[in-house]
């Protein structure tokens, strides 16, 4: 099945070179049919986030102060709160995107902050786990903030993290790895998950799936912050 027009068209518009006011009004734009876009995508990656991270959390996640970055609509806190996360904040940069997440009733707290601007909106050390999905991309959220998500994450609390594999993302990708080798190279985190997914989402073009698969890849990375607590005995 192909991806309607309209939604290429809007997906290209949010991914292009516009500046970071014309990006954020046009996914406040955006805001009342990004779901429906996104299911025609068949968009996977709150779903394969929201798993790896239930799986590699240790302890039951009800109690878990978790931070949803670039949270858009909500859909990763749905996700998450199907597999026992209740204490749920959120942030993004766009309003209409918050309005929409605010409207699902599974934050406790939404902020809005453009991350790569600004500093995140909480304390060091403040939470059990940050997730980043669909944001690390060409256009996005940089790869030198990914720092600033470990601020916020306590020691041996998780992270986790997205991006795509598509052709015109392959640049950034390199640059983000290279960004998350150097942390854990520097003693920051321990690499828990880095899974490759072949269909990731629909492409938009031909170009984007050279396989020809009509799909593009993408990858669910967890990281551990160190220094990681030692298990306790008994």
């Amino acid at each position: 099945m192909r991806v309607p027009a309209a939604v290429r068209e809007r997906v290209a518009a949010v991914h292009g070179d516009a500046a970071l006011p014309e990006r954020l009004r046009l996914y406040d734009g955006w805001a009342a049919r990004y779901e429906q876009d996104v299911a025609a995508l068949e968009y996977r990656a709150p779903h394969l986030a929201a798993a790896s991270l239930a799986f590699a959390f240790p302890a039951p996640p009800a109690g878990a102060r978790l931070l949803d970055v670039a949270c858009g609509t909500g859909l990763v806190a749905r996700e998450l709160h199907r597999r026992g996360f209740r204490c749920l904040h959120g942030v993004d940069g766009s309003a209409g995107m918050l309005e929409r997440a605010r409207s699902t009733g599974l934050y406790r707290e939404l902020r809005r902050c453009v991350l790569g601007r600004e500093p995140l909106p909480a304390p060091a050390e403040h939470y059990d786990a940050v997730t980043l999905v669909g944001a690390l991309g060409e256009g996005q959220v940089p790869s030198a903030a990914v720092p600033e998500l470990l601020r916020v994450t306590r020691p041996g609390g998780f992270l986790c993290l997205t991006t795509r594999s598509n052709p015109s993302n392959l640049r950034y990708k390199a640059e983000l790895e290279a960004a998350l080798e150097r942390l854990e190279r520097q003693g920051a985190w321990r690499k828990v998950l880095a899974q490759e997914v072949e269909c990731w989402e629909r492409a938009t073009s031909e170009e984007e799936s050279p396989q020809g698969t009509g799909y593009i890849s993408g990858v669910v990375y967890i990281y551990q912050k160190c220094p990681v607590p030692p298990l306790e005995e008994g």
